[in-house]
């Protein structure tokens, strides 16, 4: 499975991910997005994405691992990847018929998002 991580850019940002190379990502609350960061498995991809003024998928970066000792404040480390050359914007996602029935588009404020591996691909290509 492949995941997206919605951050806001003036608290953490993929410069900072990028300047870090590893950082854990916890301090996520809502149900759903917990349990997908519990479902995470070491060297799945990740896609990161500004909210904010950005709205855009920016960098990739991958699981390096999960500790869910308590299930409702899993920690996930994870790994720098590499910026997105022509990153997507949320206009540009919400046009694509790939994400018709995605997370990302039904459920805005959720900040883990599954993506099928066609929606992953798009996203990192130009």
């Amino acid at each position: 499975m492949d995941y997206l991580l919605k951050t806001e850019p003036t608290v953490y940002s993929f410069a900072n991910l990028e300047r870090e190379k590893t950082t854990i990502w916890d301090g996520v609350t809502n149900p759903a997005a917990v349990k997908h960061l519990r479902d995470m498995k070491p060297k799945e991809r990740l896609i990161i994405y500004h909210t904010g003024d950005e709205k855009s998928a920016v960098g990739t970066a991958s699981v390096v691992s999960v500790v869910a000792g308590d299930p409702k404040t899993p920690q996930v480390k994870i790994t720098v990847g590499k910026p997105i050359a022509k990153p997507k914007t949320l206009a540009e996602i919400k046009a694509r018929a790939s994400f018709a029935d995605s997370p990302l588009v039904r459920q805005g404020r959720l900040s883990v998002v599954p993506l099928t591996a066609a929606q992953y691909d798009w996203l990192v290509g130009d």
